[in-house]
């Protein structure tokens, strides 16, 4: 398998970038949801610091993401209606936007309540914005609103592709799975 992109299927690197944000995502948001329900301790702690260090990981795995984007080449679009390649651009620059807008509205929320933000104990990031907390309430429900909204499109995305392989029976699918190769 190539690493870069050809014109019928994605190459290793796209796909390694697809397959581990998409990973950690799923970690992220299930240890998110976990994490608020845990009593006070240092475990605790210990979560929501892991869960901040993913976040943040997975917005550099997708500044990365983009600028291998930038030199890669793009398969060419499935024969299908235009409604469907229009309805699939369309949900791609919403999730690339969710996975933007989340880690950052987390790292906001984060400097608001006037936390440190370490990554993964390794160093500290500054904080983007000063303390306050009438803010950090706003911040904290834009972040959870996002991860619900992001949920949704995921669903979409994920059935749009289960749609392509099972019922379309076309190469959508296919060519982004990990070992996967298109039918001529």
């Amino acid at each position: 398998m190539s690493l870069r992109s050809t014109d019928r299927q994605w190459g290793s690197v796209a796909k390694f970038f697809h397959w581990i944000m998409a990973l950690a995502i799923l970690v992220n948001g299930v240890w998110g949801l976990l994490m608020t329900d845990m009593t006070p301790s240092m475990s605790k702690i210990s979560v929501y610091a892991w869960h901040k260090s993913i976040g943040l990981t997975v917005l550099a795995l997708f500044a990365l993401r983009l600028v291998w984007r930038a030199f890669d080449r793009r398969p060419q679009n499935e024969p299908g209606p235009r409604w469907q390649q229009v309805a699939a651009h369309a949900v791609h620059g919403v999730l690339y936007l969710m996975i933007v807008a989340l880690p950052l509205t987390g790292w906001w929320f984060n400097s608001l309540r006037g936390f440190p933000l370490q990554y993964f104990k390794l160093f500290n990031l500054p904080a983007i914005a000063g303390k306050n907390e009438e803010l950090a309430h706003l911040a904290h429900e834009a972040h959870e609103l996002l991860f619900w909204a992001l949920l949704l499109v995921l669903v979409a995305h994920v059935g749009a592709a289960l749609k392509h392989h099972v019922f379309d029976n076309d190469n959508v699918l296919r060519r982004m799975l990990p070992f996967g190769r298109p039918r001529n």
